[in-house]
């Protein structure tokens, strides 16, 4: 799709997705840090509730799928489902484009995906024992996981990018067609889909950093020898 608007700055086109994503950024911190100044430990107000039932939400989710202390793992988790939320409800605005529906915005939140993957693996396994993982359970298939990290990297990216842009291209036309009543069924209908797409972003984060962390037996063996040594 091409851009709402663009304009050029120091020699750079800047386009709708930047304006509107940096907005976003900065609207979702924000509210993220002015949310965090006021907790407590007392007198839940309906904020804090909302907040506690999300992260309590994702942390479930995470644990669910990573089968081990989700703690670890919830702030990005957490960050990408409600970051990508909030761009997919921008669908409901007419003179704005969600980011998401640009595809360098899909590519950058899959490379967040992709490189804090093995960072996470390296924190749990180490760097040997991560390695390793590539070459299980035979060395020849190392090619063969390393093209897997990549493409599904790229089905991340097109996956999301696919879904927005085709509910913002549908209800545009159905919007230029029908009227204006007529394309609200599937504004709603996009919004459904854009909290899902969100949703299913995170899993899938969530899926990939728990293939990156997890212990073989021989590994855990090891663990849990060397805590018996601390221990003794």
């Amino acid at each position: 799709m091409n851009p709402v608007f663009s304009f050029e700055w120091l020699g750079v086109v800047v386009t709708d997705t930047v304006v509107v994503t940096f907005g976003l950024s900065l609207a979702v911190v924000t509210l993220a840090w002015l949310v965090t100044r006021r907790l407590s430990t007392t007198g839940f107000g309906f904020v804090q509730v909302a907040v506690e039932l999300y992260v309590e939400w994702i942390r479930t989710l995470v644990r669910n799928i990573v089968d081990e202390e989700p703690t670890p793992y919830t702030p990005l988790v957490g960050t990408l489902v409600l970051f990508i939320g909030v761009c997919n409800l921008l669908s409901i605005v007419p003179v704005l484009r969600p980011p998401t529906a640009d595809l360098s915005t899909t590519v950058a939140l899959a490379l967040v995906v992709f490189f804090a993957v093995p960072v996470y693996g390296i924190w749990r396994r180490g760097l040997l024992g991560y390695l390793r993982g590539y070459i299980q359970p035979h060395p020849l298939l190392l090619p063969f996981n390393l093209v897997g990290e990549l493409t599904r990297t790229l089905a991340l990216a097109v996956r999301l990018f696919g879904n927005v842009m085709s509910a913002q291209m549908v209800g545009a036309v159905m919007l230029v067609v029908a009227g204006v009543l007529v394309p609200v069924p599937l504004m709603v209908l996009g919004i459904v889909t854009g909290l899902i797409q969100a949703y299913i972003f995170g899993v899938l984060a969530a899926v990939f950093i728990s293939a990156a962390v997890q212990v073989d037996s021989s590994e855990s063996a090891r663990e849990r020898r060397s805590a018996t040594k601390v221990a003794s």
